[in-house]
């Protein structure tokens, strides 16, 4: 089943939505405030944020622009009942993919986490894993804030398995993005691979590792 996260501190509304939710087999973790859905998302993946705007401790958009900042490309659908073109513009220049306006119907809610389920958001401006980053237009790579050189394709794999950390990446997931259907032989990806750890340079702190039947996954030592 997929996981969602719900943002809403409507206590009524927040659980006709996750039960409703709940019939099109989706489950729901819940946050009725913005620190704990901070929280939430610094320890678990979901498939789509559904986040209301008007939140305690900290708003929705606050919410929004945080995670995007930090590299969190998880889909987010806005709740609010601001129906102004600039209200729904704020959402979107924060990191939302998707607006939807109280009262609403929960089919529109459940057609819109489908869309949205199945990809991951393009508002993400940064990926930051420890002391690597990645500015995600530029698509210029710093380890300890110096510049890393490393192919296109190279930077192509360390950028999905930014994404992903501190989770693996499957070979066929990453040769699935770099090759599309045209698929070349088995030793191109660790040819590839390869050249990401050169760049990255192991003294630094910061290595990809090959986990059995799991894929590739970025670790990153902890001092």
């Amino acid at each position: 089943m997929t996981t969602l996260l719900l943002v809403e501190d409507d206590l009524d509304l927040a659980g006709n939505i996750i039960d409703y939710l709940s019939l099109e087999n989706y489950i729901c973790d819940h946050a009725s405030n913005g620190v704990a859905a901070l929280k939430f998302l610094s320890e678990n993946q979901y498939a789509v944020v559904i986040l209301d705007i008007n939140l305690p401790r900290l708003d929705g958009l606050s919410v929004c622009e945080r995670i995007r900042n930090e590299g969190n490309d998880t889909p987010v659908i806005m709740l609010t009942a601001r129906d102004r073109l600039d209200d729904k513009l704020a959402g979107f220049a924060n990191g939302a993919d998707d607006y939807l306006v109280k009262p609403f119907a929960m089919a529109e809610l459940v057609a819109r986490v489908q869309a949205l389920s199945t990809r991951r958001s393009g508002q993400v401006k940064q990926l930051n894993c420890g002391p690597l980053q990645m500015d995600v237009k530029s698509k210029t790579v710093t380890l300890h804030n110096e510049p890393v050189k490393i192919s296109p394709t190279a930077r192509i794999i360390l950028e999905q398995l930014m994404r992903a950390y501190p989770h693996p990446v499957t070979r066929e997931f990453l040769s699935e993005v770099i090759w599309g259907e045209q698929q070349p032989d088995s030793n191109s990806l660790k040819v590839h691979l390869h050249n990401v750890r050169k760049g990255l340079g192991r003294e630094a702190g910061v290595d990809v590792i090959t986990q059995s039947k799991q894929g590739f996954k970025l670790v990153i030592e902890q001092k």
